[in-house]
Order: C-alpha cells, then sequence, then structure tokens
C-alpha cells in the first residue's frame, strides 16, 4: 500500500498555485518526515516559475523548496498530456523529481502514452492518470490497460473526475483493470468528494485489492484540498492504512502539516463537499461549470440542477461558458406577457407611499418606529423576499424560489393570505390573485450580487410609476451567517461569507438606482441603514 498526497498539485486549483513558499517548504518537509510514500510537489508548466507558487517550470524549480530529500519519498509532478514541451525536461540524473504524472481524457490514451514513453526515455518513472475513468466502457478499459503493459509505466490511477462513482462503478473498474494489467504495474486511485464518498471509496479501492499480487496507490490531500469537492483526506487516508495495513505514516507530522501550514488556506478559501458540487457529481459535469454559475450568478441549488439537466450528457463533461450562459438565461427567463401585472400595480399603488419592509433585523429592534409610521402615513406595506409575521403587509415580493418554498412552508398561512409579486424566474405555479412579472424588466447586470431584493423592488416600484418610497429593514450585512437577519433561520444570500463585497455592491446599485430614478422618486429610510447616503 502506497500513500500519495497531491495537496501541493490538486490544491493548486484552490489558491491558483500561490501557497506561499514557507508553505510549499513547510508541507513537503512535514510529508518526507511523515513517511508519506509519494509527494506530488505540483505542476510542470511551460512557462516560467513564479516564486511561491506551486507551477513549475523545469524540476530545479522545485528544489529551492526542499532542505534535504529523504532516501524513501518519491517526488513527483503531474503534466497533462498535451500542455507541457518536453523539451524543457532535463534527463533524471539532473533532476529532483523522480518520476512524472501524465493526466490523459478519456479517447486520448494512446497520444497520453506516447507522452509518458517519451518521458521514459529520460529516466524518469511514468504514473498515468486517466482521467474520468467512468466514462470508460469495458473494452475501453481491457484496450487501456493493452496500451499500459505496452511500456514500462510505473503505475495506472483511476480517476473519478465528477466524484460521480459509486461502489459497483469502481469495482467494475478494478475488476477489468486488475485482470488485464501487468501485475508489475501498480493501480492507484484519485477521488473527488462530490457525493461524500471519496474516503469510503478509497477505503473500498484498498480492501478489494488486499489480495491483489500488485502494489496499490491511493490518492490523498490534507484537510482534502483540491478542486471542487476536493479529495480523500490524507489525514483520514494515513490513519486507516495505519490501522487496518500496519503502514508506519507518522500521524503527528501530519497533523503538524495541517495545523502549521492548512488553517490560513481553511480560513481563507473554501473547498469540499457542498450541494453545488454534489450536483455535479449527480450529473458527471464539470466542476467548472459550477463554479461558473456560483461565480457569475450566485444560482441557487434547484436552478442549477435544472440548468445542468438541460445540458446534454457530453456537454457536461466539458466547461462550454457560452453553452452554460445562454442555458442559465434561457432557465432565468421564462418571459410571460406581465402587461396585465403592470397595469394592476400601477393602479394598485397610485398616489400612494409604499412602505418596503426588508428582512433586516432593525424591523424587530424599531418596530414600534415602524408601525407608527404605517399609523401615520397609510402605506401600501410591501414585505420583501421574506414574511415577517410582526407586520399585516399587503404584498410580499418574492426573487428566489428557495425564498419563495421557505415562506410557504414556515408561514403557510400568512403566505396563503398576501398577495404575492412574483418574478417570473420563481417557475411557482401562481394562483389567480398572483402578479408576475418578468425576471428581466427589475434585473440589471452587471454586479455579482445584482439580484438584490430591495433594489430589485425599486425598480419594479419606479416603472410603476410610485412617487414616494419609504424602506425599513434595509440593513448592513454583518460578518457572521445572517446575523442581520430578523428571521436567523432565512436561506442566505451569501454562502460565501463575502460580507464587506456584498456591502460595497448593495451600495453601488442602490446609488445607480437613484441616479437612474432621478427626481421621479423620493426615498425616505425609516431605520437607520448604511445605504442610506
Amino acid at each position: 500500500m502506497q500513500l500519495l498526497d497531491c495537496t501541493l498539485r490538486d490544491g493548486a486549483y484552490i489558491v491558483d498555485a500561490k501557497f506561499g513558499t514557507s508553505a510549499i517548504k513547510g508541507i513537503i518537509d512535514k510529508l518526507q518526515k511523515a513517511n508519506v510514500d509519494i509527494i506530488e510537489c505540483g505542476w510542470l508548466k511551460n512557462s516560467d516559475h513564479k516564486i511561491g507558487t506551486t507551477f513549475f517550470h523545469v524540476p530545479e524549480d522545485i528544489s529551492m523548496y526542499v532542505n534535504k530529500k529523504s532516501e524513501t519519498a518519491v517526488f513527483v509532478a503531474m503534466i497533462d498530456w498535451d500542455r507541457y514541451d518536453l523539451s524543457y525536461l532535463p534527463q533524471k540524473e539532473n533532476s529532483i523529481l523522480d518520476a512524472i504524472r501524465v493526466v490523459f481524457p478519456r479517447g486520448k490514451a494512446k497520444e497520453g502514452i506516447e507522452v509518458g514513453r517519451k518521458i521514459l526515455e529520460k529516466g524518469y518513472k511514468v504514473y498515468f492518470q486517466a482521467a474520468n475513468t467512468l466514462a470508460y466502457s469495458d473494452d475501453e478499459l481491457v484496450e487501456l490497460a493493452k496500451c499500459v503493459n505496452g511500456i514500462d509505466a510505473e503505475a495506472l490511477s483511476i480517476v473519478d473526475t465528477f466524484g460521480a462513482m459509486y461502489e459497483e462503478d469502481l469495482d467494475r473498474i478494478i475488476e477489468k483493470l486488475d485482470e488485464h494489467l501487468d501485475s508489475r504495474i501498480k493501480l492507484g486511485f484519485h477521488s473527488h468528494n462530490n457525493q461524500q464518498l471519496s474516503f469510503a471509496l478509497t477505503q473500498y479501492f484498498v480492501n478489494r485489492l488486499q489480495y491483489s499480487e500488485r502494489d496499490v496507490i491511493v490518492d490523498a490531500s490534507l484537510c482534502g484540498m483540491g478542486r471542487g469537492a476536493g479529495n480523500t483526506t490524507t489525514e483520514l487516508a494515513a490513519s486507516f492504512l495505519n490501522r487496518k495495513y500496519n503502514c508506519n505514516y507518522e500521524m503527528d507530522q501530519i497533523l503538524d502539516a495541517i495545523d502549521l501550514y492548512m488553517e490560513y488556506f481553511k480560513a481563507n478559501y473554501s473547498w469540499g463537499y457542498s450541494t453545488p458540487y454534489f450536483i455535479s457529481g449527480m450529473y458527471c459535469c464539470h466542476v467548472n461549470n459550477i463554479a461558473y454559475l456560483l461565480k457569475n450568478h450566485r444560482t441557487n441549488a434547484r436552478d442549477m440542477n435544472e440548468i445542468i439537466k438541460s445540458l446534454d450528457p457530453q456537454d457536461r463533461l466539458k466547461y462550454d461558458y457560452d453553452l452554460l450562459e445562454e442555458k442559465y438565461i434561457e432557465n432565468q427567463n421564462r418571459v410571460i406577457d406581465d402587461k396585465a401585472s403592470i397595469e394592476t400595480l400601477e393602479s394598485a399603488f397610485k398616489d400612494r407611499i409604499v412602505l418596503l419592509i426588508a428582512p433586516g433585523k432593525s424591523t424587530l429592534t424599531e418596530i414600534y418606529k415602524i408601525k407608527e409610521y404605517i399609523k401615520a402615513k397609510n402605506p401600501v406595506v410591501i414585505e420583501v423576499n421574506a414574511i415577517n409575521p410582526e407586520y399585516d403587509a399587503d404584498y410580499l415580493f418574492l426573487i428566489s424560489s428557495s425564498r419563495y418554498d421557505y415562506s410557504k412552508s414556515i408561514y403557510p398561512e400568512l403566505f396563503d393570505k398576501q398577495k404575492k409579486i412574483l418574478l417570473s424566474n420563481i417557475g411557482a405555479d401562481s394562483k389567480e390573485n398572483d402578479i408576475v412579472v418578468n425576471f428581466n424588466r427589475v434585473v440589471k447586470r452587471g454586479w455579482d450580487y445584482f439580484d438584490n431584493a430591495v433594489i430589485n423592488c425599486l425598480r419594479l416600484l419606479n416603472i410603476v410609476h410610485v412617487k414616494n418610497v419609504a424602506i425599513a429593514g434595509f440593513d448592513e450585512f454583518k460578518a457572521h451567517y445572517n446575523e442581520t437577519y430578523a428571521d436567523a433561520s432565512l436561506p442566505t444570500v451569501n454562502p460565501e461569507g463575502d460580507w464587506e463585497k456584498l456591502n460595497a455592491e448593495i451600495l453601488d446599485m442602490f446609488m445607480d438606482f437613484k441616479r437612474t430614478a432621478g427626481d421621479s422618486m423620493n426615498i425616505e429610510f425609516i431605520t437607520e441603514s448604511a445605504y442610506d447616503v
């Protein structure tokens, strides 16, 4: 049994390879002292090495991060089969690396193996990574094994690229490769945790091959650091191999590596299992599609599921952002004829003050002030994207399916009682009294957090010519999860916790709206707000 740590290579996706000199040195040192068999130091790239990163140009770039190379640890770096010019790679006798890992996609096995042949000629060992092994048919697996047998490869790894495997999938692949791959060639497994199965499948892989003649390799990373849902964790894999297979990994050294070098990355970056990456695993979908929808549209889980499901299976394997944007817009638009809705609102709000009750906690702390305003001014009261049972509102304005479902589930009587103004992207089965407005009427892009409900509602009120608007509960977001809300259980709008950016964008959108509306709307704040500038 051999353990391969890929923190500095797979984790490069999370930090753009910018681990910093101290972390790179420290992680390599601690992994060596922990007796980890194979240390993947990073990637080899055609571009020059930038100090403090794990994108290396030539093996010599790695030397500055190694105080002393142990006699037992194997140092490897990865290359994409078609993205590294092997003329940069020196002969093995002039290199700190012992082996090169070559990753290739399905359909390019023969080309990838030919790259490996050239690397062997330079004296290195070669490890092959068959990306998206789950997609290989039985015949393709047999052919893959035969091709690898044709050269003096050190190892071939099964790769669960999309974190989509179940036990029976891994079993099928192991059976074919173990039968047809020369026993001298090690069989490896690189997992992803999209379905919370990474460690379980790693254990299954090892147990399944414990009586095989061949050596096996399992990939893992400290704290599971890796693209998207991440990988099996080195600490769990090492402990398992120690307890079940009498391996000799020094757990104190691994834990020191986490304490000393990983806490910063855990505090400042995100990886690991999440619902969006579960969707990626469920549909065998490239994680870049998930990342795009999260970054550019903060797409909720239900819409993400519908968007990814709408892609052809082959399109899910790649990342065509133009196609993805087209599918996103198609999902959000749900274009309707909302002329009657606009006329209804215009008539209902004519010559009236409209009070927006936003979800902020100040709607509780300043409840008497708000109720006094309602008593004195008799405004049309609209609750924005959340029901607040302390108020008797005339309308509920909703812009997201998650808030729609939450309101319906938690406050069923109030939900049924209130008239609802819905954006067409929600896709709910609107009832006779619901007023549905086209999503694109009130959305203005140009910000990451473009779908702020208060701003969207203001745009709608401007469209229906409301002159006077009062706002309560439009509170600045605070540092802790849902600290700002009157109802702390509301589905969050900002799972990444980038509150500073969120506040800045909301302020910028509000100022943009005021410039656009000009003198056509007077806005009054009933409760204190950081956006009242």
